[in-house]
């Protein structure tokens, strides 16, 4: 095992995952096949190794204590964070990763085959165009709207026990504030990710009996 593949699984052991070696040599991988999409077609800013290990791998699996149901869809997914680390360490569990850009889609779909994902399906469209006829059990959203637009946005994702796990960085308690009647809070955990000097928390939302 290399060193970096050693030094990842210790660092995911502090954000409470548990890598086996294979896991964390598929992760290392995806972050290679980014690097080289990337040349041609600019999907992330951050192109510094340990820059992406922490911020698209450790960030992305920093909700995996959160994950709950079978069918959870990842809004904006980008190019493929966080549903294709989560993925990978949640295999039975089913993955539909939504985006509007068809590049980014591109890649998160030879990253899923590369890496060897079969739980990974990709979706290109805006997320407030969906109303599948089976409701999601999970909705996540890194980086994608403030609370009150992401909910409004997903609710066609949602039935009445979709839970909403939103990533955040510093506590958002103005966004909060101005939730949509019919949404509250149900949990916020505050995560420290390994040598990622900022505020990050992971939230929970859920629909309410009105």
């Amino acid at each position: 095992m290399s060193h970096e593949q050693q030094q990842f699984i210790d660092e995911a052991k502090l954000i409470g995952v548990s890598l086996t070696c294979d896991q964390a040599s598929r992760a290392l991988k995806l972050l290679d096949e980014l690097l080289v999409w990337n040349r041609t077609y600019s999907l992330t800013a951050i192109t510094e190794r340990d820059a992406m290990i922490r911020s698209h791998l450790l960030d992305s699996l920093s909700a995996y204590p959160q994950l709950s149901g079978l069918r959870i869809a990842d809004v904006g997914t980008g190019a493929g964070f966080p549903g294709l680390p989560l993925a990978l360490v949640a295999p039975e569990r089913q993955f539909t990763l939504i985006d509007s850009v068809a590049k980014k889609l591109r890649f998160v779909t030879h990253a899923a085959r590369t890496i060897g994902l079969t739980n990974v399906t990709t979706l290109q469209t805006r997320v407030e165009s969906l109303s599948p006829s089976v409701p999601y059990d999970m909705v996540l959203a890194r980086a994608f709207a403030a609370l009150p637009d992401l909910v409004t946005s997903v609710q066609g994702l949602c039935g009445p026990q979709t839970r909403v796990l939103a990533y955040k960085g510093h506590y958002p308690s103005d966004e909060l504030a101005e939730l949509p009647r019919g949404w509250r809070l149900a949990h916020s955990r505050a995560v420290q990710i390994p040598h990622l000097n900022a505020e990050r928390h992971i939230l929970t939302l859920v629909q309410q009996a009105l």
